[in-house]
């Protein structure tokens, strides 16, 4: 209820406190660990946030199993952190590994682990300036997914940055519209289709600037800025990448 809203300092304060008041062997334990991790995370802490995953890894091993849809979530949302580090290659390599495991899984949820891990492996492909391939992992994935939803529309963010990255600014700034859409359709028509503050305009700004509409991009980085820095704080990598997009725009 704490790290929904974005009160990531109060969630991370309780969810270390219900860490420290239970027993390891206490099966509401995992779920604890996640949110703190998360949390520092959210606050741009990724140093500490990668040793909270490291930390809960064992936990979860040993209380889930190795295979259990949430561990396996778990390695998902530490690989985000050593992007969020810049160790893309760790990342992409994690993230494929936990989309080969979640593949074999039989529950319906490993879709959804699998879909959220590819969504990690097309961010790191990017950032590699792989566009190509992430281009290509992010339609394959896009299409297995189905229906949108906040995976999907992450996956449309990636598949847009691809695209921008391979200079095909047009169909980049096309994806990144209609991920806008549905970023902010209705909340009737939406059907959980949000993702984090800043991460459509930023996508959208970065495609404006290759088309030297810089006015327009000024604009979208400037709002994306304000999102993130109120959202997460002056050191998330997100805030970190807007604040650099709005220096490149103004020339500092």
């Amino acid at each position: 209820d704490l790290y929904q809203p974005g009160r990531y300092t109060e969630a991370e304060t309780e969810a270390s406190a219900a860490v420290r008041s239970r027993p390891r062997a206490e099966t509401d334990v995992p779920l604890a660990l996640t949110v703190a991790a998360l949390s520092i995370g959210a606050q741009g802490r990724h140093t500490e946030a990668l040793a909270a995953y490291d930390e809960a890894l064992p936990v979860f091993g040993r209380t889930l199993g190795a295979d259990h849809r949430q561990t396996l979530k778990l390695r998902s949302d530490r690989a985000q952190r050593l992007a969020a580090l810049g160790r893309y290659a760790e990342c992409e390599a994690e993230c494929a590994a936990v989309v080969r495991a979640a593949t074999c899984g039989t529950a319906p949820e490993m879709r959804l682990v699998a879909a959220a891990a590819g969504n990690g492996v097309v961010f790191a492909l990017d950032a590699q300036r792989r566009h190509g391939d992430a281009e290509a992992l992010a339609r394959e994935a896009s299409a297995a997914l189905g229906e949108p939803d906040r995976l999907g529309l992450a996956l449309r963010l990636g598949l847009a940055r691809g695209l921008d990255g391979r200079v095909r600014v047009e169909e980049a700034l096309t994806e990144a519209a209609r991920a806008d859409a549905l970023h902010r359709g209705p909340p009737s028509e939406q059907r959980g289709q949000k993702v984090g503050p800043g991460s459509v305009e930023l996508v959208a700004a970065t495609a404006l600037l290759g088309l030297r509409r810089d006015t327009e991009a000024r604009v979208r980085t400037g709002s994306a800025h304000d999102a993130c820095l109120a959202s997460f704080g002056p050191l998330h990598h997100r805030t970190v990448e807007a604040r650099a997009l709005l220096d490149r725009l103004d020339g500092a």
